[in-house]
């Protein structure tokens, strides 16, 4: 297949080593498996309204397509929106693409994520989180600033990426009786059902991109692994000590805690290596994580050392790893599983799809050759689903509806899913909003002026509730404070070994009212002391988790900033505090039995305090909880003493039948 026209070359630069950067990356670029089939892809879009493509991991389509679109001159004085899944893709790409092009990051390339918009009324090609497009499609619902949509890594099915589906949609057919600003639509991944995502994109056509630009040797373990963590030690140093420095290795594991436990086994058993072995740099990478470290796997390996990169499947797409040699599939990751029957939120380890296999196998191979260790055997990988089920089918629904209402989609029980979740799921949100007062009684189909400024907030629509009800009790500080700490992994950790010296260390922050308020006593220490390393140490807070709370708490700020809301703190006294949280949290409420048991106020069902909260030596009457975690026994999380009484100032008409006036 011809390539058509070559490439323009770009202005020569230099790296400052007498090297010819250009020239480099212009025969990187013509060396990608896309470059030969430039000429044919680009009839084939300026042909077709929407378009499918299919390209192995490596192949160039999510770095090179929109640059041959600039260069083609098919923006039509538009911009073109790459979406990503996650952040650390969006930006990572965005700054390999304004290389490519010699252009200055932010200019005629840039990007867009939460609370960091890097781009200029010059900005030609856009990367952006599939969050950020929704967002900027609830104030433009035609998308009219963008000529081309690309939605990249189709497969993954995120619940932004799948309400992105039907938006676009409907913007592209909105636009459609104006061929000078039509709307284009271009679907892409390395592996997904292409039938299915064709037929609802109008029987899009399905163009195939052949080959990948290095190849991977895929290997499966001879036996079934238990305990896939251990296995996934052992794999690392086989690996470390039969291959050569600067061979870097991907290691995929399902969240922080494993990750960090492993990170501690590697250096212990790196301390006792021979001296001839490549020095070790353990680097995590999970979503938790401030970006600032997240872009620390990027920084080159320094000579005659070995970066091993600890990560979830934020690494699983679109990510190119300078470096990578070696990739690591555990075969597991953790997902969330909602119940709108329980309102059980299960967030439990299980198997990957095959389609999430090869993405991971596909990181070995972006610079060079390289190797796959898959840590199950064979048989096993022909067991796993074909295709991740879509997130849309299983999670809490509320943010999603709450989203469309923002958009104007006014029925949102007809919306165009391309996998509709089920009608219970979706009235279940429905309601959920309409108690939180989001959405009009008389009208379910219309946000009220609180609903509207709920949409403003990244966060599950109860806890952004709750930020607006600290105007009425005057806690806004206190408030951001509980919900940013909510918003990130524990800021307590126990090592093993330590469980009762770390227990012991907590117990001068315990509150009798819970654990919000503990969260707050240790966020108020922790700010008093300026964050210090060894206080946070001596009192197993994790630093980097509350650092991270603290960033996410700016963040929240400057939003409370622009909705208008009055910064006000109750000081010690924090009934406030609870009761605004009640106003956002009502629903998961429990009452304590006389067998000492509790049930759940609305779906009476039988629940028991978390081991880890400071009440579960307690029985306080009427508790609130975050949420509820089913383990060895249906757990309440986060728990808070309540009066029932201010269940009833909130919710008088749910909690008439609900509550025992027993007080």
């Amino acid at each position: 297949m011809n390539s058509g026209n070559p490439l323009p070359k770009r202005q020569r630069f230099s790296n400052g080593n007498g090297m010819d950067q250009s020239e480099d990356l212009y025969q990187h670029r013509c060396s990608l498996p896309i470059y030969s089939a430039r000429g044919k892809l680009m009839r084939e879009l300026r042909r077709n309204a929407s378009s499918i493509v299919i390209g192995e991991t490596g192949s160039g389509k999510t770095t090179q397509i929109p640059q041959y679109l600039v260069e083609g001159n098919m923006c039509k004085g538009g911009t073109i929106a790459c979406t990503q899944p996650r952040r650390v893709a969006a930006i990572s790409i965005a700054t390999r693409v304004a290389k490519e092009m010699n252009v200055n990051l932010g200019e005629e390339v840039g990007y867009c994520v939460r609370f960091d918009d890097t781009t200029s009324a010059k900005t030609k090609i856009k990367y952006m989180t599939d969050g950020m497009l929704l967002r900027e499609a609830i104030l433009d619902p035609k998308l009219s600033k963008y000529s081309f949509v690309i939605l990249d890594e189709a497969h993954e099915r995120t619940v932004h990426t799948d309400v992105l589906f039907g938006v676009v949609k409907k913007a592209q057919k909105q636009r459609s009786g104006n061929e000078a600003r039509a709307l284009k639509v271009l679907v892409m991944s390395a592996t997904m059902d292409v039938d299915h995502f064709s037929r609802y994109f109008n029987n899009a056509p399905v163009l195939y991109l052949q080959g990948r630009q290095h190849p991977i040797q895929l290997l499966y373990s001879s036996d079934s692994q238990s305990d896939y963590l251990f296995a996934a030690m052992v794999a690392v140093f086989q690996i470390h000590q039969k291959q050569p420095a600067g061979e870097d290795m991907l290691v995929f594991l399902t969240g922080q805690e494993e990750i960090e436990t492993l990170v501690r086994s590697i250096k212990e058993v790196a301390r006792d290596l021979p001296s001839d072995c490549p020095g070790i740099v353990v680097t995590p990478m999970y979503a938790a994580l401030p970006s600032h470290l997240q872009m620390k796997v990027f920084q080159p390996t320094q000579p005659g050392r070995r970066k091993i990169i600890l990560s979830t499947n934020i690494a699983e797409t679109s990510v190119t790893i300078p470096g990578i040699k070696h990739v690591i599939d555990t075969g597991r990751v953790k997902a969330k599983s909602y119940q709108p029957g329980s309102g059980l939120d299960l967030l439990k380890v299980q198997w990957i799809s095959q389609a999430q296999a090869w993405q991971r196998t596909g990181r070995a191979g972006r610079e060079d050759s390289g190797t796959c260790w898959r840590l199950y055997t064979e048989n096993e990988f022909t067991r796993l689903p074909a295709n991740t089920i879509p997130e849309i089918q299983r999670c809490n629904l509320a943010s999603v509806v709450l989203q469309l209402l923002a958009l104007n989609i006014r029925d949102v029980l007809t919306f165009d899913f391309m996998d509709p979740p089920k009608k219970e799921s979706l009235s279940s949100a429905l309601e959920q909003l309409q108690l939180l007062g989001a959405v009009d009684k008389e009208n379910n189909q219309q946000l009220t002026p609180i609903g509207r400024q709920m949409s403003v907030f990244p966060l599950e629509p109860r806890l952004a509730r709750v930020i607006l009800a600290s105007k009425q009790h005057g806690c806004l500080e206190e408030i951001l404070t509980i919900v940013s700490l909510l918003s990130v992994e524990s800021i307590q950790h126990s090592p093993q070994n330590k469980r009762e010296a770390a227990l012991a260390a907590w117990r001068k922050f315990l509150s009798s009212e819970g654990d919000h308020v503990t969260l707050l006593t240790i966020y108020r220490a922790y700010k008093g002391v300026k964050g210090n390393k060894d206080w946070c140490f001596e009192n197993f807070v994790h630093q980097r988790n509350m650092r991270h709370a603290i960033e996410i708490r700016a963040q929240l700020r400057d939003l409370c900033v622009k909705a208008g809301l009055p910064f006000m703190s109750c000081g010690q006294d924090t009934t406030p505090v609870r009761k605004c949280l009640v106003q956002g949290l009502f629903m998961n409420s429990a009452e304590l039995q006389r067998d000492g048991t509790y049930i759940t106020l609305d779906r009476k069902q039988a629940v028991s305090i978390h081991p880890s909260s400071c009440l579960f030596q307690c029985k306080p009457a009427y508790l609130l909880y975050n949420e509820l975690v089913q383990t060895t026994k249906c757990y309440m999380r986060n728990v808070c003493v309540i009066d029932p009484q201010w269940l009833y100032d909130v919710a008088p008409d749910y909690f008439r039948q609900r509550v025992s006036r027993n007080r």
